[in-house]
């Protein structure tokens, strides 16, 4: 949750520009008599240069304050959109940020580094080996619930040919190109949502529920994405479905707006600037902060950001309950039940067949024929 505990394959990607090759002959002679304080001074300064004052932004983002003076910028995107990947470019061009804060834990932060036509295939593709993947992962229950979602989202995929968190790459590339900006992993982390999720529920909402996700065929367009730009289509379509589950709601996303605003604010503090010597006073200046989030959890954001906010009570994961347990025991008593029975059905024809053969009957016969 804090800087030092984000994953080191996102922490902080490529967070110093190059020098340009082309550039004047004695520039290697005169850097290699500047310290590092003074060089971190010039590409400071350099940046700070092409940041905005006034910057031209969006709609979609809304600006947030704290009482340091650093500023965040939400980006609020709709996960299936062309047009919230630019959004999200421009935004981060215009500010130069010290730090892009992203919706996605250290469970998914493998599709930063995906092309397109694999996380395409990826989310079209739910085979057995993702759902015990899953299950191992996650537990029965949450690794069930996880691949139901993943259904969800591989639905909205095949409607629209188009691989789901373009924007999160987008930040994670124009980051790249920031310097000194550190890239954070802003979501709680899956496992701990599903777990929760699943506690939340009685036994028959968990089945109500996932009838409701197995049977999801409604078609989407391209269009109807873009409508959805003032709430995030798949956050949409899910709360849809768990409208009905106020517990739900709250652990997917009440909570998680939560956390999304604790991690804003972490990010958002005064960064200190290097010293030329330790007798030297420490100096901090305010931090500019780029947050990109779905739709769906900015007014939550808004609604958390003045609060103290704890996070340590919905990172818990509550023990099963006991319609968890009798919905494990029916499934597993439900599928060992399937293999018994098609055991069963197997044996039982094999058993005919071979009781059927002439050789059988001829051998059966002899054993029943009574000495005379």
């Amino acid at each position: 949750m804090q800087e030092e505990q984000q994953p080191e394959a996102a922490a902080d990607p490529m967070s110093s520009s190059e020098a340009p090759e082309d550039g004047p002959k004695g520039a290697s002679s005169v850097s290699q008599n500047i310290s590092d304080a003074d060089a971190f001074k010039i590409l400071l300064e350099m940046k700070l240069k092409k940041r905005q004052k006034r910057p031209a932004l969006p709609n979609t983002v809304t600006e947030l304050n704290t009482e340091d003076g650093s500023k965040v910028y939400v980006v609020g995107t709709a996960h299936f959109s062309d047009s919230s990947k630019k959004d999200v470019v421009k935004t981060i061009q215009e500010v130069q940020p010290d730090v892009v804060v992203v919706e996605l834990c250290q469970y998914r932060v493998s599709m930063l580094k995906m092309d397109e036509k694999t996380l395409l295939k990826e989310a079209k593709e739910i085979n057995l080996e993702k759902l015990q993947q899953a299950i191992k992962q996650n537990g029965v229950m949450s690794g069930l619930m996880q691949m139901l979602l993943l259904k969800v989202s591989a639905h909205i995929t095949e409607q629209l040919g188009m691989a789901p968190g373009g924007e999160f790459r987008e930040a994670f590339k124009e980051a790249s190109k920031v310097p000194f900006c550190k890239f954070h992993l802003g979501d709680r982390p899956i496992p701990v949502t599903f777990k929760r999720a699943i506690a939340a529920l009685s036994f028959w909402q968990k089945v109500k529920l996932a009838w409701g996700l197995c049977f999801l065929s409604d078609p989407i367009s391209k269009d109807d994405v873009e409508k959805c730009k003032q709430k995030d289509l798949l956050e949409q379509m899910m709360a849809e479905m768990i409208g009905e589950f106020p517990d739900l709601h709250r652990t997917i996303v009440s909570e998680r707006d939560i956390y999304l605003t604790y991690m804003l604010k972490q990010a958002a503090k005064q960064i200190e600037l290097p010293r030329a010597s330790e007798n030297e006073p420490r100096k901090y200046i305010p931090a500019v902060v780029v947050g990109v989030v779905g739709m769906g959890h900015v007014p939550g954001i808004e609604k958390n950001w003045n609060s103290d906010l704890k996070i340590q009570e919905i990172m818990s994961v509550p023990p099963p309950s006991a319609s968890s347990k009798i919905f494990k025991f029916v499934l597993k008593a439900t599928v060992f039940g399937l293999l018994g029975y098609s055991c069963y059905r197997i044996g039982h024809r094999t058993v005919q067949f071979v009781l059927s053969m002439p050789a059988t009957q001829s051998y059966l016969q002899r054993l029943t024929e009574v000495p005379q």
